[in-house]
């Protein structure tokens, strides 16, 4: 199965693919609207999208940086579309950025961090070394310390729990990575207790993290 897949600068982002972008997501849970994905666009470096034969199923912005030194792979908000190719459509879009962030940070591993409000959207971590948080661990001071880092990059600084990694929210919606596995029944329940204290209305998200190996990138999306 062939997606059509492009990531190109915020910046060259047309509003007849922000009208595309809001059609995804005028139905999901998050709460995206037309007037935060603009807000995006300005705030991100990166947007990839993907396409099924000319329509959008897909996209993410995000962007390659340096936080304190460490190389970051940093998904803002994010959406794929609820067909039934949608671990495909998370795969391609995924996938792209991780190329990007062998081309970018060769031979480094790399800090992939992101929000969620699904337990699916845990599967965007696939192939991802030390997630956190993760079922049964007990983080570490510098994993607290990481959950801390991405918060205040995610503009919740203050606002996280650093054991439980939950970001309060502040009532508007957040640019999370909107996924949810096709058979929900899927989803470890030990992973779906990590939500459990969400509060929907005010827009709390959970902050994590993966660790993406430098060996392993490089043989998976290398040249």
């Amino acid at each position: 199965m062939t997606f059509e897949v492009d990531t190109k600068d915020c910046t060259a982002l047309a509003d007849t693919e922000l009208a595309d972008m809001a059609d995804i997501v005028a139905d999901g849970p998050a709460g995206f609207d037309i007037g935060l994905l603009s807000k995006q666009a300005e705030a991100w470096v990166l947007i990839t999208q993907v396409r099924d034969g000319g329509k959008l199923v897909g996209f993410s912005f995000c962007t390659l940086e340096r936080i304190g030194g460490t190389p970051c792979l940093l998904w803002g908000l994010a959406s794929v579309k609820r067909t039934s190719k949608r671990d495909q459509i998370l795969k391609s879009l995924t996938g792209d950025q991780f190329r990007r962030a062998v081309l970018a940070f060769p031979d480094e591993d790399v800090l992939v961090g992101t929000r969620f409000v699904d337990a699916g959207a845990f599967g965007a971590f696939k192939g991802l070394e030390e997630v956190c948080p993760r079922p049964g661990h007990k983080p570490s001071g510098e994993e607290r310390a990481w959950s801390r880092r991405l918060a205040k990059r995610f503009g919740a600084e203050g606002r996280i729990d650093d054991r439980s990694f939950v970001v309060t929210g502040d009532g508007s919606a957040a640019g999370v990575f909107d996924f949810s596995a096709a058979k929900p029944e899927s989803v470890p329940e030990d992973v779906a207790d990590l939500f459990a204290m969400l509060d929907a209305a005010r827009h709390d998200v959970l902050i994590a993290f993966g660790w993406g190996m430098a060996e392993d990138l490089a043989a998976r999306y290398g040249s």
